[in-house]
C-alpha cells in the first residue's frame, strides 16, 4: 500500500511540477510581449536612427562653416591687402597735391 501512495504522490508531484514549469514558461512568454510591446510603444530605434542622422548632418554643417570662415579669412586677407594700397595711394595723392600748388605759385 505504502509504494501505491508514493507512486501516487510521485505522480502528483511530477504533474505539479510540470505545471509550475509551463506556468514559467507562460509568464517568460507574457514578459517578453510586453518588453517588445514597450520597444516599439517607446519607438526609442526610431529616435536613435534620427538622433544619428542628425549627428551626421552636423557633421556637414561643421564642414561647411570651416570651409566659409576659411573663405572669409581669405576675403580679410584680399581687404588688408587693397586697404594699406588704398592708404598709400591716398597719401600719396596729398604729396602730388601739395607738388603740384608748389608749383602753381
Amino acid at each position: 500500500m505504502a509504494s501505491a501512495s508514493t507512486k501516487s504522490a510521485k505522480c502528483l508531484f511530477g504533474e505539479s511540477k510540470a505545471r509550475l514549469a509551463d506556468r514559467v514558461q507562460v509568464n517568460v512568454n507574457n514578459i517578453a510581449s510586453i518588453a517588445r510591446q514597450i520597444q516599439r510603444g517607446s519607438k526609442s530605434n526610431e529616435i536613435l536612427l534620427h538622433c544619428a542622422k542628425n549627428f551626421a548632418d552636423q557633421q556637414t554643417a561643421l564642414d561647411n562653416s570651416e570651409t566659409n570662415v576659411k573663405k572669409l579669412e581669405a576675403n580679410v586677407s584680399q581687404l588688408e591687402v587693397q586697404y594699406e594700397s588704398m592708404t598709400r595711394n591716398a597719401n600719396l595723392m596729398e604729396e602730388l597735391n601739395e607738388q603740384v600748388r608748389s608749383m602753381q605759385r
